[in-house]
């Protein structure tokens, strides 16, 4: 077996180049065992959704060749599916640094295997690169990003001809001819012939399309209502403040130090609108100008952060589980409205996000489709049920929505709009977005949710994720907060099992490496190691009878008591 310095001195000559090879040759001088084992030890994975990693050189890494390969095993699979057609794909791109190189070069590599390709002449939002795939009738699209990773990431991500992450059987004949390529095998030699700038016209349709799916015309108070929004130095900005500005928001506060899209995104430790710290600039403001709510972004514009005005009157930042239980209900009270909703409407959601959205689509008639995390999962459900069955909406606990189905991936920029017509509408009525969300737990209960990510970086980090959920499988938790635990659901093996009974029943949708725990009275936990960084993720979610609204508060705070025991009696914390 090749040993890290002989998978080293590889790469320190042809057919990589003069730089590649000296980055290389630099390291084994100095010695840096450490950088070059973390280079090659692996392979950069092409997963099921495709590469996300750091960049430089080596097989461990984002670069030209790991990108190259990529993407000549992505043709090679695209000609076997699509024989004797003029193939044609959309390539997009974010902020950060070299994405507009990489993205040429990916370019290059299809339109020198005579790809037609529709390149955008600037970074874009992920969304409008899943919307141009329909759009424009591609076979596929490529959209460079490392969503919120630190800034040294950048990432690879595949679509299919229905605007959707690639799935099973696409991902795996993919990570096929991925994996029996070598780098000698990849043609770099670019035919610009085949090659398309993608500008404003695109821009339009997308800003047409959102504002149709995303606004209605029975909401009130769009221009009463005071926004403050940051793009956290992301693409966002491209499509997002003219979304507002066409649909008729104009009392719109961008934060100015965050406006200019920036890879090292400056001003904050983690361009990640989940995180309070990101978007504090933004609350800032929005307290100074007396704002009603705060839309963030992350860096590629598919996940939303929203903080609203709770019962004191302060800005608070709500999670993804709450974002999409008002999402949903928002969304099929319009519908209803309407009279659209005839029985064969679906909402979306994913195994570790909160049971509260089934009680809602419940409430209305609708069915709730569950599949696994990841937003390539909804865009199956409707890929499935086209022909048979409607999508509504549907989200993620990890700050993602999608509305309707115009494109096929988690959107900022239509859910943007959507939050701003919840917001404006309350606003209208006398209400507010978080009175209207204490609303919806009177109705159907108060449901908390917490996440947890440990991380564990390198090969030993690695080991030891593997071993956390191997315990987690062998040795089954029996009580969580003196609560028994009734079913343990396995989606690694598809089996679920009754802890107390010893029932089984099988998990119809795809395997992965997922465990969830569910307790006598309606808490769950999963554990889930993280497909994209080096962590292990739990999720927590407890529920309580919501009387009133001036009893949230205190129900909110038993709720959080609750967790902070689970969590350190499962010693995570």
């Amino acid at each position: 077996m090749m040993n890290i310095l002989d998978k080293a001195k590889i790469w320190t000559k042809a057919p990589f180049d003069t730089a590649t090879q000296k980055e290389i040759q630099d390291l084994i001088a100095l010695n840096k065992t450490e950088e070059l084992t973390d280079r090659f030890y692996k392979n950069m994975a092409f997963g099921t959704g495709g590469m996300r990693g750091i960049m430089g050189a080596g097989i461990n890494r984002m670069n030209k060749y790991t990108y190259g390969k990529a993407t000549q095993g992505l043709t090679d699979y695209l000609k076997e599916c699509f024989p004797n057609k003029q193939l044609k794909v959309a390539i997009g791109y974010d902020c950060r640094h070299n994405s507009d190189t990489f993205a040429k070069l990916v370019a290059d590599v299809f339109t020198a295997n005579g790809v037609e390709v529709f390149l955008f002449d600037d970074m874009r939002p992920t969304p409008e690169l899943s919307f141009a795939v329909r759009h424009l009738q591609c076979d596929a699209g490529i959209v460079l990003t490392a969503s919120h990773n630190p800034p040294e990431y950048n990432g690879y991500k595949v679509y299919w001809n229905d605007g959707g992450q690639i799935v099973p059987p696409e991902d795996k004949g993919i990570i096929t001819k991925v994996n029996n390529l070598r780098f000698d095998e990849i043609n770099f030699n670019a035919n610009d012939n085949l090659l398309t700038y993608l500008g404003d016209k695109i821009d339009n349709d997308f800003w047409d399309a959102s504002i149709k799916n995303g606004t209605f015309e029975s909401t009130k108070g769009r221009k009463d209502l005071k926004i403050v929004f940051t793009s956290l130095h992301g693409t966002s900005i491209k499509l997002i403040p003219e979304a507002l500005k066409r649909a008729g928001y104009s009392d719109v506060h961008i934060v100015e130090e965050q406006r200019v899209p920036d890879g090292d995104f400056p001003t904050v430790a983690s361009p990640n609108p989940e995180e309070p710290a990101a978007l504090k600039m933004a609350t800032d403001l929005a307290e100074k100008i007396q704002a009603d709510i705060v839309i963030g972004t992350d860096p590629d514009s598919d996940r939303i952060g929203i903080a609203v005005r709770n019962l004191d009157g302060n800005m608070q930042l709500l999670n993804g589980n709450q974002t999409m239980s008002m999402m949903d209900d928002f969304l099929l009270q319009k519908w209803q409205l309407e009279n659209r909703l005839d029985g064969t409407q679906f909402i979306g959601s994913t195994i570790v996000s909160t049971d509260l959205v089934k009680k809602i689509a419940s409430s209305y008639g609708v069915e709730t489709k569950v599949g696994l995390t990841g937003f390539k999962w909804i865009a199956k459900m409707i890929r499935d049920a086209e022909g048979k069955q409607e999508f509504i909406g549907g989200g993620e606990e990890s700050f993602g929505y999608m509305v309707s189905h115009f494109n096929r991936d988690k959107d900022a920029v239509t859910a943007t709009l959507l939050a701003c017509e919840i917001a404006s509408d309350a606003k209208h009525s006398g209400s507010s977005f978080y009175e209207q969300l204490l609303e919806l737990y009177t109705k159907h209960g108060f449901y908390k949710e917490h996440l947890i990510s440990i991380v564990k970086k390198g090969i030993k980090g690695g080991d030891e994720i593997v071993e956390m959920m191997k315990n987690l499988r062998e040795n089954p938790i029996k009580t969580i907060d003196g609560s028994p635990v009734t079913w343990l659901y396995d989606y690694k093996i598809s089996k679920a099992r009754n802890l107390v009974t010893g029932e089984t029943k099988e998990i119809t949708i795809p395997k992965e490496n997922v465990l969830i725990y569910y307790t006598e009275n309606g808490t769950k936990v999963a554990a889930r190691p993280s497909g994209t960084e080096p962590k292990i993720k739990f999720y927590f979610s407890v529920n309580a009878i919501l009387n009133s609204k001036k009893e949230a508060k205190k129900t909110e705070q038993k709720l959080n008591d609750k967790i902070q025991r689970i969590i350190k009696e499962m010693n995570l914390s």
